[in-house]
Order: C-alpha cells, then sequence, then structure tokens
C-alpha cells in the first residue's frame, strides 16, 4: 500500500517536471522568436521581459500550453518565411546591436535633416558659383571679342578676310637689291614713317589692308611689288633691318578691301 502511494507521489512529480521542462522550452522558443523579431526592427524598443508578452497581471487569464506552442510555431514559420524571403545578415551587423530610444532617434533624426538642408545648400551654392563662372567667362570672351574688333578701326565699305602668309622687308640692298633707291614699285617716295606693304599684282596698288600687329593696327596701302611675293603673300614695310627681321615670319588673317578701279 505504501509502495503504490509513493510510486503516485513519483508519478506526480515527474509529470511536473516534465511541465516544468516543456513550460521552459516554450519560453525559450518565445524568447528566441522575440530576439529575431527585434533583429527586424532594430528601433523597436525591447520589452521588460518575456512575462509581459504572456501577460503577468493578476487578473488576466492564464495562456494555454497549446495556445502558447501554436503561437511559437506559428512566429517561427513567419520567421523563417521572412529570413527566406529576405538575405542573410552578415555576423558583423549583428552584433552589438544596440536598442536607441525614442528620443535619440528624433535627435538623430533631426541631425540627419538639418544635414541634409546643409547639403543641399552647399550643392545649390556650388551650383550658383558654377553657373556665376559660366557667366563671368561668357562675359570675358565676350569683352574679348569686343576688344578683338575694337582694335580695328571700322572704315566704310566692303571688308574681307585674307589668311597670308607675312613676312618683312627694309629698303637695304640686302632686302631689295638693286630697287634699294628709296622708291617703291608704284613710283612712291619712301618718307620716315612710312608704313605700306608690298603685295601680288591681284592686290590693285592703294589697296588698304590690316594687318594685326603691324603700324598699330591701322589700315595700310599696297605700295610695292616683290618678286617672291606671289599669291597669299604680303611684305610689310619696315625702315630698318632690324625691325624686319624681328617681325619675322607671321601667318596672320588679314582684312582686305579693294579699291574700286
Amino acid at each position: 500500500m505504501e509502495k503504490a502511494k509513493f510510486n503516485r507521489s513519483c508519478d506526480v512529480f515527474l509529470k511536473i517536471v516534465n511541465l516544468a521542462a516543456v513550460i521552459c522550452i516554450v519560453c525559450l522558443l518565445a524568447d528566441i522568436a522575440h530576439s529575431v523579431r527585434n533583429l527586424g526592427n532594430p528601433n523597436e524598443p525591447e520589452k521588460s521581459n518575456i512575462s509581459n508578452k504572456v501577460g503577468t497581471k493578476s487578473d488576466s487569464p492564464i495562456i494555454l500550453l497549446s495556445s502558447t506552442i501554436a503561437e511559437v510555431e506559428s512566429t517561427d514559420s513567419s520567421v523563417s518565411k521572412a529570413s527566406e524571403a529576405t538575405p542573410e545578415l552578415k555576423p558583423q551587423k549583428v552584433v552589438n546591436i544596440q536598442t536607441i530610444p525614442e528620443d535619440d532617434a528624433k535627435v538623430q533624426s533631426g541631425d540627419s535633416k538639418s544635414n541634409t538642408e546643409i547639403n543641399i545648400e552647399s550643392n545649390t551654392e556650388a551650383e550658383s558659383n558654377t553657373e556665376a563662372n559660366i557667366e563671368s567667362n561668357t562675359e570675358t570672351e565676350s569683352n574679348a571679342e569686343k576688344n578683338k574688333t575694337e582694335r580695328y578701326i571700322e572704315l566704310p565699305g566692303e571688308w574681307e578676310i585674307i589668311h597670308m602668309r607675312v613676312t618683312a622687308y627694309c629698303p637695304c640692298p640686302s632686302c631689295c637689291g638693286e630697287y634699294s633707291d628709296g622708291m617703291t614699285a608704284c613710283g612712291y617716295v619712301i618718307q620716315p614713317g612710312d608704313t605700306f606693304v608690298a603685295a601680288d599684282r591681284r592686290f590693285p596698288f592703294h589697296t588698304e589692308m590690316l594687318i594685326p600687329g603691324y603700324s598699330n593696327n591701322q589700315p595700310v596701302k599696297v605700295l610695292d611689288r616683290g618678286g617672291a611675293i606671289k599669291g597669299n603673300r604680303l611684305d610689310v614695310f619696315f625702315a630698318t633691318h632690324e625691325e624686319a627681321l624681328q617681325w619675322g615670319v607671321q601667318y596672320l588673317d588679314v582684312n582686305v578691301r579693294r579699291v574700286n578701279l
């Protein structure tokens, strides 16, 4: 009789132990599910303990073991589906996850918004500076073109631009040979300070030419010829041989206005 009572007591104790083990396993599974859920949403504040989830108030109903297991299974299935749908997280990104309080999160979001606004303002300033630089470059180019056109004297009549090879000479025997008598091919007697050019016969005498860098960019006339001056070649006149050598050979766009014959 006492042995039977002892056996029944042992059975009851074993059942209690098994029940406690099952409850521990269920709690462990719920804790794992809760941790996985927090990994999916790190900004959600952690709850104090699992008893808050299950409900530990004195007036709340006791949750049955079967419903808890069903909930855990449904949670595990949803977690497994979410893990299959999302790529696997790297270990270094999971370690040391800290929950940010709501106030800190608001402060950080406010800081990020202010930083974004500062970046937008800096980008706007950079764009405005770029536009200002473009406008200044455009103005500089227009001013350069204006200065380039203003340095030439605008005269009435039709002018044409011809790209020519421009050399220089003087009235010395080295440049003019036997024609170094102080008179040009058209019979003009050279005076001190004169500026004129020798050109091909297709440019009649007294044709006006405006040569960049010569005679202070003033128009000069064709008053001479030359044996080697053929086609689009010019010879500008200088008073001394040194000035002629200093000019050298230049390729320039020459403004030409022919005379009416």
